[in-house]
């Protein structure tokens, strides 16, 4: 058993990072299967249901912003990744990671840079990631709405700027992130 595991929302200012750990049966074939950054959202979604129909196990875990301002962003990466593992039925004999090793991962386990492009497995496991987190902006977008996480999903955008500029950092924001930390410095500078 052979599971793929990816993540998506590392780099964002706001919201958390999601992990997702993906086990596929031999020879499954995804009809538009591909890194996640690679499809549109319409065809993320269909190939999300199409995972989630034939996969032999999923597990998705996110970690939240506050976690992400304790422990930094590589850390709670790291440890959605091994929680995501963890909430799976099934366990793996092989964890195949996208990029760098997982330190305490549990599994034996396989690096493959740019693995979502390489492997069916990391592939899936991108999609359910993005997929998943896309949702929980979406959701946040209705809490806090003059960010409109909606459009960007918490990633730096100019118009995330000119937001977090007028409305100052709501707390889904990463205070430990330079751009917001450099506008939390200027409020209590400028009162």
């Amino acid at each position: 058993m052979i599971a793929g595991i990816d993540e998506s929302g590392r780099g964002p200012w706001a919201g958390p990072v999601v992990a997702a750990s993906v086990i596929l049966p031999p020879n499954a074939r995804i009809k538009e299967l591909n890194d996640s950054k690679k499809l549109t959202p319409s065809q993320r979604e269909k190939v999300f249901k199409k995972i989630q129909e034939i996969a032999i196990g999923i597990g998705i875990e996110a970690i939240e912003q506050g976690a992400i301002d304790e422990m930094n962003i590589l850390h709670a990466t790291h440890l959605a990744m091994r929680k995501a593992l963890k909430k799976m039925d099934i366990l793996p004999d092989l964890v195949l990671v996208d990029g760098l090793e997982v330190p305490a991962m549990g599994y034996p386990q396989r690096s493959i840079i740019k693995g979502d492009g390489k492997s069916a497995s990391i592939a899936a496991a991108s999609v359910i990631a993005k997929v998943t987190r896309d949702r929980i902006m979406l959701e946040l977008s209705g809490k806090y709405p003059q960010y409109n996480f909606h459009k960007h999903k918490g990633y730096g955008t100019r118009e995330h700027h000119l937001a977090l500029i007028k409305y100052g950092p709501c707390e889904i924001h990463r205070k430990s992130f330079r751009p917001v930390q450099k506008l939390l410095k200027e409020v209590i500078v400028n009162g």
